[in-house]
């Protein structure tokens, strides 16, 4: 199984929200609201209007997990995501599919569309739907090293997992071992 990786560089991030921005809106707010809230993509791609419009707190069942999520959006996403489900009605996805409205947005398409924006970003990462999620918990540890508080956000079973999971052992051992020298 290949795994990908979270984004660690904020100029990348602001690459990337340039690249999606081109393609479309919906592309920048899933990307958007992905690296800001850590939400698996069947969450975020699943979300409806009504689960957002007029909301700063969003309470969701994780599809995976079947447990209930809240989760707070910053002022700055939530304008964002104002701004786009405006004209929209509480039973849509908030990002539809283009082919067939009813339907939400497919995660391969995601996943493509991604990918796309990170070649022509010029990242040199392994990208996929998983990697916003990774760039949300590897930017929340490098603010607050709280391990605990991601553990708990991500639903794992120890802390040693979410450090795993974000790269931050490896990107810790890759430090030490560049300026390790006998």
């Amino acid at each position: 199984m290949n795994t990908v990786d979270p984004i660690r560089d904020i100029e990348e991030i602001k690459k990337m929200k340039s690249c999606l921005l081109n393609f479309s809106y919906r592309d920048y707010l899933v990307f958007l609201l992905g690296i800001n809230t850590g939400l698996r993509i069947s969450d975020l791609l699943n979300l409806k209007v009504a689960d957002v419009k007029n909301k700063n707190q969003i309470i969701i069942r994780e599809k995976k997990t079947g447990k209930e999520k809240k989760f707070t959006l910053n002022d700055a996403v939530r304008e964002e995501i104002d701004k786009f489900i405006e004209s929209k009605s509480g039973d849509e996805f908030v990002f539809q599919s283009r082919r067939n409205k009813a339907n939400p947005l497919d995660r391969v398409r995601t996943y493509l569309m991604l990918n796309k924006a990170a070649e022509e970003a010029g990242l040199k990462i392994r990208i996929g739907t998983h990697t916003l999620r990774k760039t949300f918990g590897y930017h929340l540890y490098q603010k607050t090293k709280d391990v605990a508080l991601l553990q708990y956000l991500f639903n794992h079973s120890s802390p040693s997992v979410t450090l795993r999971y974000i790269g931050i052992n490896q990107n810790v051992a890759d430090e030490v071992m560049k300026g390790f020298n006998l």
